[in-house]
């Protein structure tokens, strides 16, 4: 009898494979490999690819927006709660697993994974946005610099990708955060905080 940590195995096989190659390129015979369980639990968990898909997909961008939430949470000063989340350590080489769900083709042509992933981005965009407007950022400028945060962090994977340099994104988030609180200027730059 298929029990709850058979399907745990099973997404958690899936969410590594889609984070190394893509939704659109794992299939269902890998997932059963990668997680050691038998035919029978993975169609008995999952009837289709597509139920995989999205159990994985979903479990993933929760996983990434509780670990932001963490950071933007708190009784700490609103500035110092998004600098932490800007400035928390990352693999910048291997990208952010929900970020990259965005160019997977099929992710974005499934109506049910393309909003997962949408309703990631848009949560963590107002979260950050209610951070700073609590630190007196008016709401308007509250919601652009939450966007520019946001996308300084994706983009920064995307840099230090492309350059196989992690300093690209650590320049990125460092550039980013002068300019939202320029008291950071005079800092001493700690790598091992990006």
């Amino acid at each position: 009898m298929p029990t709850p940590a058979t399907r745990d195995r099973l997404v958690a096989a899936a969410q590594e494979l889609f984070a190394a190659q893509g939704v659109g390129a794992t299939s269902p015979r890998q997932v059963l490999a990668a997680s050691g369980v038998g035919q029978g639990s993975l169609y008995h968990h999952f009837p289709a690819k597509h139920d995989l898909a999205v159990a994985a997909v979903s479990a993933t961008a929760d996983q990434a927006l509780a670990a932001a939430l963490q950071e933007l949470s708190g009784d700490s000063p609103a500035l110092g709660r998004v600098l932490a989340y800007l400035e928390r350590p990352r693999d910048a080489l291997a990208g952010c697993r929900v970020g990259r769900l965005t160019s997977d083709q099929a992710v974005m042509d499934d109506d049910d994974l393309r909003a997962t992933v949408r309703t990631f981005f848009d949560r963590l965009v107002a979260t950050v946005a209610e951070v700073l407007t609590e630190a007196g950022v008016p709401p308007d400028d509250a919601t652009d610099r939450a966007h520019a945060a946001v996308a300084v962090v994706q983009g920064g994977y995307v840099l230090a990708r492309a350059t196989g340099d992690p300093q690209a994104m650590r320049a990125a988030v460092r550039g980013f955060v002068t300019l939202l609180d320029p008291t950071t200027r005079d800092r001493p730059d700690d790598e091992e905080s990006l």
